[in-house]
Formats: structure tokens, C-alpha cells, sequence
């Protein structure tokens, strides 16, 4: 790869970082955290082909005319063949940027993982624990993981005859039942994992997968345990579709 070459693709690599960081491009691979480090890097980057283009640029100097037919001595020939291509290969992520954006994780990767899916961790996964209770309210917005960790773990039943309010995305099984379900990431996309409640009720057929929704309703007692990956049961009494987050994942 000439030295040229080299330059340009160091360019488009840190192009490519700063552009996922602008347009909030970044939340589909990484925690929102990871921003300002993105964007240090592709500005570095950027810096570093920059001079680097500027220099040989500078560097520059004509080929005396009567070299300009002469073939490359033996040393340059070698290197030339024996040039690296692993470089290339920098162009992947580039052009997977730039040119097909790939959409965060949704329903496609909770039906991938199967019998991998795991649910949050409570505070002891060998016992039941009591939970302080829900704050005061007529419906209490919960988080998706605050959702599972109570009802796999809470010996305190603060879930019960509580109207909560979650929102996710529908995943439908092999059998059609519709769950509501929600990636949750530590670091980046690769640790991902996902929860997911099953929802019980009518007016559910007509909803798809990846339809992002605000469902209202009740969990049904003692039906998240280790045997069904503690997944619970959510008694919808009222279902809004709502346009997918900016962020979809939760931490």
C-alpha cells in the first residue's frame, strides 16, 4: 500500500469516529460514556493523516525528466510485492459506517441468543431478598432491568397488585407470543444481553417485531424463576407504540 494511500484511509478512519460521535451513531455499538473518548481518538487520528499528508506534500520533488521511463530498482520491486494488504482491511468499518449503518441490536439477536439469554443480576442470585418498596403512585415507571431483578428476586412481593410502566421492543417466539424485551450492554455491543417479559392480554397480535412500545400493567406473581430464565409475565392493561430511542440499550 503506498504511503499515499496509507494517509487517506487513516483519514477516513477517523472521519468515520468522529462522524458516529456528531450524529449519536456511536449508542448503537457503545455505552453513551464512550463518547468523549471516540472523539479524542478520531481527532487524533484526523491530526495524524493530516500531517502526514501535509509532509509529503512538502516533501514533494519533481522527477528529473530523464528518470521518468526508468523501472524500479530491485529493492523497490520486492517491496512492492511483498507489500502488506492487511491495511485494507481498516476499509470494513469504514465503509460499513459511511455506507450501511448497521441498526443497533434488536429482536433478531434475542432470538439468536435462545436458552444464552440471562437475566440481571440480583443482589444474591442463590436466594430471595426483600426489595424496598416501589415509590407512591397510580402507575410507577420502572426501568427493564429493575423490572426482572424484582420479580426474579424480590421475596418482598413489592411488585404485586402494582401497575408499572415499561417500555421495550416485541419479540415474538417460534410459537408467535409476544414478549417485551430490552438489550442490555456493560461495555459495548459484543457483551450484550437480553431481558424480555412475556405479555398477556388482547390487542397484541397486530404489533410486530422490533415495535418499540410503552406498556402499562401488572406482573403476575411467581412467574419469573430459574426454570423459564426468570422471565415474568406482564398483564397488559394498556399498550402505546413510540418511536425507537436515540438509545436503545440499557446499562
Amino acid at each position: 500500500m503506498k504511503r499515499e494511500t496509507q494517509n487517506v484511509l487513516l483519514l477516513l478512519v477517523g472521519g468515520a469516529l468522529i462522524k458516529i460521535v456528531l450524529d449519536a451513531g456511536y449508542l448503537r455499538y457503545v455505552r453513551p460514556v464512550m463518547a468523549p473518548w471516540l472523539l479524542a481518538a478520531g481527532t487524533v487520528i484526523v491530526a495524524l493523516a493530516v500531517i502526514a499528508i501535509v509532509r509529503d506534500i512538502r516533501d514533494a520533488r519533481p522527477i528529473p525528466a530523464g528518470q521518468s521511463g526508468s523501472s524500479p530498482g530491485p529493492a523497490c520491486a520486492d517491496e512492492h510485492h511483498h507489500a502488506p494488504r492487511s491495511p485494507w482491511l481498516l476499509l470494513v468499518p469504514v465503509l460499513a459506517i459511511f455506507l450501511i449503518a448497521p441498526p443497533a441490536l434488536g429482536s433478531d439477536a434475542v432470538n439468536r441468543a435462545g436458552n444464552r439469554t440471562v437475566a440481571a443480576p440480583g443482589p444474591d442470585t442463590t436466594r430471595r431478598v426483600p426489595f424496598p418498596p416501589l415509590p407512591p403512585g397510580e402507575v410507577v415507571p420502572m426501568r427493564f432491568t429493575d423490572l426482572i431483578t424484582r420479580a426474579g428476586w424480590d421475596s418482598a412481593g413489592t411488585l404485586d397488585n402494582r401497575t408499572i410502566q415499561v417500555t421495550g421492543f416485541i419479540v415474538r417466539n417460534k410459537a408467535g407470543a409476544p414478549f417485551l424485551a430490552r438489550i442490555v450492554i456493560n461495555c459495548c455491543a459484543a457483551d450484550a444481553f437480553p431481558l424480555h417479559a412475556r405479555l398477556a392480554g388482547d390487542n397484541l397480535d397486530h404489533y410486530r417485531d422490533d415495535q418499540w412500545l410503552t406498556v402499562t400493567g401488572t406482573v403476575a406473581p411467581n412467574t419469573a424463576n430459574e426454570g423459564n430464565r426468570y422471565t415474568p409475565t406482564l398483564i397488559v392493561h394498556g399498550a402505546r407504540p413510540i418511536a425507537a430511542p436515540q438509545d436503545t440499550y440499557e446499562y
